[in-house]
């Protein structure tokens, strides 16, 4: 059954983020470097709105904080639905790192090397296209496994955890970011993300502490940054209301539409405390 769930989760994944204009959307709305939530420190541009870009860079920053004994020239960093591929680009030009990124989507991994190429990083970063559900390295490969908003695709997130697990070196870190319900949420809080990302499920912080635990990792800790998820989605749903010229032309008409309800639905839910979001960290002992 796990499996079955894991396979059809993999396949409605890789159609989502394949599609024309959810890929658009996140090239024009992050700059083309990201795709991931960050982490905002109150700065306010010429538009009067802070850069998602910048915001997702700081969330890199800090996760990298929590692991920067693994990261540094002759280690390895495995990223786990690395979408297009900045954290993977930061981590090689700043660390001297080797990075695996591991993504389904070949229209994001496309667009992953060629900006590897342009930045003189793609002898640094191997670009994999496959599953986190069974990732195709070794045991004990990587010093450091990451992952940001990628785990809530899994219909088996205790599998992907396992294979995190199993993939590390003894002593390595796993660190990884996700869209999470709060544990008192009402059971269709989080529709709105679940409809628009098609997910099936949203986890839960005590469901990857457990697993985390029950799997033998040590140090496992949570850094609660739910409200930067709020004011992430602020921002995207300004981005909407009146969207660029740029976004305009790439992105059809009814999708925009879409998204001028999905993403107020999904910022009222954050304002409400339904959504937790933040950096999972532990150690393989």
């Amino acid at each position: 059954m796990a499996e079955d769930n894991a396979a059809r989760a993999t396949d409605v994944a890789r159609a989502y983020y394949d599609t024309d204009d959810i890929d658009a959307f996140y090239a024009h709305t992050w700059g083309g470097e990201d795709i991931h939530v960050g982490v905002y420190a109150g700065e306010v541009y010429a538009d009067g709105q802070e850069g998602i870009a910048a915001a997702s860079g700081r969330t890199v920053a800090r996760m990298a904080a929590a692991v920067s004994d693994g990261l540094g020239p002759g280690t390895s960093v495995l990223d786990l639905g690395s979408g297009f591929g900045g954290a993977a680009r930061r981590l090689a030009d700043r660390f001297g790192c080797r990075v695996v990124a591991l993504n389904i989507s070949e229209v994001q991994n496309a667009r992953h090397r060629e900006l590897n190429a342009r930045r003189g990083l793609d002898d640094r970063i191997e670009v994999v296209s496959g599953s986190f559900q069974d990732i195709p390295a070794p045991d004990a490969s990587f010093e450091v496994v990451w992952s940001q908003e990628a785990l809530c695709h899994s219909g088996d997130r205790a599998g992907v955890l396992r294979e995190a697990h199993r993939v590390l070196k003894p002593g390595g870190h796993l660190v990884f970011t996700d869209v999470m319900a709060a544990e008192d949420a009402p059971g269709d809080a989080l529709r709105s993300v679940a409809e628009r990302l098609r997910l099936t499920d949203v986890a839960t912080p005590a469901f990857y502490d457990a697993h985390l635990r029950s799997l033998g990792f040590a140090d496992v800790g949570f850094d609660d940054l739910s409200d930067h998820i709020e004011t992430h989605y602020h921002h995207l749903t300004e981005a909407v209301r009146t969207p660029a010229p740029g976004l305009v032309k790439s992105v059809s008409a009814p999708y925009i539409d879409h998204l001028r309800t999905s993403l107020p639905e999904m910022a009222a839910a954050c304002r409400n405390g339904y959504v937790r979001w933040g950096i999972f960290h532990g150690r393989r002992a």
